[in-house]
């Protein structure tokens, strides 16, 4: 079965993309460093061989900007809140383990990402926790079960409750395994953080 990385993508567009940094280093600087930052995270991570990887953008219709490579495959991210489309992208990804990460996490390697699918083959679901009490990749099994009906129901996105209430969401019977732990920029302050440890 297919190893399947989604990377989640905004059109890196001044004032849609890392609207907090932006409050302190300007709305287009912090563009430029997205993009910049999301082009360096697809190099490094589609070199790799043992997984498949998708761009999941959004808006829907940047899935034809030019902002990204153009041998990268590409799905909309659709509507609703972060769990929707996550949900949304666990459903309809083909059959095998899959790994959902953000882009903008400077931190994440080829190595977090093979720790994130060798963790599913010992359990049901993984996490990779971010210092704020968020994470930087869910990831599930999906081996002949199908995605849980209730994931990612009650999370408060945004808050220090993320990465709590998604594992509540995923349901008791499922096992979860917790891999390192990933700063993602918000701030100024997270640009000098970001490569180290939390």
């Amino acid at each position: 079965m297919q190893r399947s990385l989604v990377i989640m993508l905004k059109e890196p567009r001044p004032g849609r993309v890392k609207t907090r940094l932006g409050r302190d280093i300007g709305l287009t600087a912090a563009a430029w460093w997205f993009r910049h930052q999301s082009a360096r995270l697809i190099r490094r991570l589609s070199r790799d061989p043992r997984w498949h990887i998708t761009a999941a953008v959004s808006p829907d219709t940047a899935v034809a900007s030019r902002a990204w490579p153009l041998h990268l495959h590409r799905m909309a991210q659709g509507s609703g809140d972060l769990g929707d489309r996550m949900a949304r992208i666990f459903r309809s990804l083909p059959p095998g383990p899959a790994l959902i990460i953000g882009a903008d996490i400077p931190g994440i390697t080829p190595a977090h990402i093979n720790a994130g699918f060798e963790a599913l083959g010992r359990h049901d679901a993984v996490i990779g926790p971010a210092p704020d009490g968020g994470y930087w990749l869910i990831g599930l099994r999906r081996g002949g079960r199908p995605v849980p009906a209730h994931i990612f129901k009650a999370v408060r996105w945004s808050s220090e409750h993320a990465m709590a209430d998604t594992i509540r969401s995923l349901g008791a019977d499922l096992s979860v395994a917790k891999i390192a732990t990933l700063r993602d920029v918000d701030r100024v302050s997270d640009l000098e953080l970001a490569n180290q440890n939390p």
